[in-house]
């Protein structure tokens, strides 16, 4: 079939789903296969369109070029102004030429919230940046999975706090983790958006599906009625170890489900350029399980995930994910200062003393003394275990843990402020083999007199061979289509959606058939939204014919997503600009629209626009929030 072809005096062209463009359009096939399905907790897909982003070997420890983003600070506060000559890197023990170097310093502080550098008309939205770009963006994980309720309510008063006062221009996003990882808001430089969305219904504190501290006293207590009313003693010891053993399932479980919420955060966050900063809230993440010799076998539940907790490092650091974890209980005390517990009613969850309420009340201290001192040492060796993971993921992915302090916002501003300034150091190996093997870094300073924060290694697989240990290389129009990423901005272009019942329309007759790419997926009743495109055309990159005309490739593409961050709808449509000599600065002049219309279902709908120059890969995307009504 060949391609229609239109005058540059035609104004409006109309497709299903339409595509108005003033210029001389030819209308193709289009070339991107269909968008992957995305959700909060699923990797993106890789894609048979678009060049890699020009970061994207940054991402992958199989690049000739190894990065390694380093921070740098003295008794807490980042040292700025450091050159290359300062700097040391040894890899597996030898040392590295550096061969490219940057330091990276956050935004000026601004008065307020910055106004659009150019009004807006209504419903209009635009992804011309109104911030400094290539700022270092920060998430904020909600840890509901191993954090007790109390403790997730505190994280939540003080975040709002955090947000309020927040420096504009800061991107943030939130997650949450429960039984699966869940985005409650995409990146967002509007500190009011932020509060919202920490006062949603999808960020409400809710208590764990595998930490029940009331479940774990009573099933302690049963085993304290049991020895008190002089039941056998083997019956006590299963009794016992049947507990540990339930403990052990828990703990087994809680730790998967965290590792598998990284890891898909490490895939998602793997696609946006640049370092990106985890703080992750948590009150209980045990790093191992210790031997119970109080237990008839006492390493039946002992328990190690060093190398799991290791893996997923690993992923976060390839993905350029820097986790900065504060221990969401603060600080703690001894079970033995708190002296209406006895040792039958205490129940060591979490890292903190709960009371089974069956003790008797005659139980003196005195009496208890030793007792106290085991639940003490117990609580102690748990708090040790727990942290250490902390510690443990914030080493090798280049973060800095915050523990024992009831400070919470203080550790985020801390954590955003540091994580915004560090220093990026390339250098190609030495001695590089695509081995499979993890292979250390080292960083140092001259002086020795500052601490540093990077991470530890990275894994030499072969760029020919799939890897567990590098998140999936993307096409720039999967990244763009990402539910809730910041917006691209290597082609601008301004976007107005409204829907297709608004009066603006009254005259316009629709296509009778589905604006949709997928309509075999779609569920009534449906709404039909128009998006009407402004692209600068400086943005683009164009071909020269022998009779002087310019020539581009363009694709555009609408993703809608659901308040789950599931897909509900795409178009998808690719066009070869064809712009005569005698045309070309008019074109310059002005912009290039184009409209564009798609389906929507009832419901909070996130539509993501993107705009894909095939030629150069570069790519413009923005995101709008819709409220798509159910009549």
């Amino acid at each position: 079939m060949l391609p229609l072809r239109f005058s540059f005096r035609s104004l409006y062209v109309m497709f299903s789903p339409f595509v108005l463009l003033s210029a001389t359009v030819a209308h193709a096939q289009s070339p991107a296969a269909a968008p992957p399905q995305s959700t909060a907790a699923s990797a993106p897909q890789s894609s048979s369109t678009g060049q890699p982003a020009a970061s994207s070997t940054v991402l992958h420890t199989n690049a000739d070029l190894v990065l390694v983003d380093v921070v740098v600070t003295d008794h807490g506060n980042a040292i700025h102004g450091l050159n290359k000559n300062v700097f040391r890197v040894l890899e597996d023990g030898h040392e590295q030429t550096i061969t490219s170097f940057d330091e990276h310093m956050p935004a000026p502080t601004a008065a307020g919230a910055p106004a659009s550098p150019f009004p807006l008309p209504p419903h209009t939205f635009t992804n011309i940046p109104f911030y400094p770009e290539k700022q270092t963006v920060n998430v904020l994980l909600l840890d509901g999975l191993n954090t007790l309720l109390p403790d997730q309510m505190r994280v939540r008063q003080q975040m709002l706090q955090f947000t309020g006062n927040i420096q504009p221009g800061t991107p943030l996003a939130i997650f949450t983790l429960s039984s699966r990882l869940r985005m409650v808001k995409g990146f967002t430089n509007d500190p009011a958006e932020l509060i919202k969305a920490l006062s949603s219904r999808k960020a409400t504190p809710q208590s764990s599906v595998l930490l029940d501290p009331d479940a774990s006293a009573d099933l302690d207590a049963t085993v304290g009625d049991m020895a008190n009313m002089g039941a056998n003693s083997d019956a006590v010891a299963m009794m016992q170890q049947f507990v540990a053993d339930i403990n052990a399932y828990q703990t087994d479980q809680r730790v998967r489900m965290t590792l598998d919420a990284l890891d898909q955060l490490a895939r998602y966050l793997g696609a946006i350029p640049g370092r990106k900063n985890v703080i992750w809230f948590s009150g209980s993440f045990p790093i191992a399980l210790d031997p119970d010799p109080s237990l008839q076998s006492s390493f039946e539940a002992m328990r190690t995930y060093s190398d799991d907790v290791h893996e997923t490092s690993q992923l976060l650091a390839a993905a350029r994910v820097a986790v900065y974890p504060v221990d969401a209980r603060g600080l703690m005390t001894l079970p033995s200062a708190d002296a209406s517990k006895s040792s039958a009613s205490t129940n060591i969850v979490n890292g903190t003393s709960f009371s089974g309420g069956r003790a008797s009340a005659r139980q003196s201290v005195a009496a208890n003394r030793p007792s106290f001192g085991r639940d003490d040492t117990k609580f102690m060796q748990q708090l040790a275990a727990e942290q250490a993971s902390m510690k443990q993921i914030a080493e090798e992915t280049g973060g800095q843990e915050y523990i024992n302090t009831n400070g919470l916002k203080e550790a985020v501003a801390k954590a955003v402020e540091n994580g915004a300034s560090y220093y990026t150091l390339g250098y190609v190996p030495a001695a590089k083999a695509d081995d499979g093997n993890f292979h250390k870094i080292q960083v140092r300073t001259e002086s020795g007199a500052y601490k540093l924060a990077y991470r530890r290694g990275y894994y030499a697989d072969p760029p020919d061979k799939p890897s567990a240990h590098t998140p999936e290389k993307v096409s720039l129009t999967t990244v763009a289509l990402l539910p809730g990423a910041p917006p691209a901005t290597q082609i601008w272009f301004s976007a107005r959606v409204l829907p297709a019942t608004d009066p603006l329309f009254k005259d316009l007759k629709l296509p009778d058939t589905p604006a949709s790419d997928a309509p075999s997926t779609l569920k009534g009743p449906l709404h039909r939204y128009i998006v009407d495109l402004k692209v600068d055309p400086h943005w683009l990159s164009y071909e020269s014919t022998p009779d002087g005309a310019r020539k581009a490739s363009v694709e555009f593409v609408l993703v809608a997503y659901d308040s789950e961050s599931r897909r509900v709808n795409y178009v998808d449509r690719g066009f070869q600009l064809n712009i005569k000599p005698d045309q070309y600065y008019r074109v310059m002049s002005s912009s290039i629209p184009a409209r564009l219309a798609i389906d929507l279902p009832p419901g909070q709908i996130a539509l993501r626009i993107a705009v894909h120059d095939l030629s150069a890969g570069h790519a413009g995307s923005l995101e709008v929030p819709l409220l798509v009504a159910a009549n």
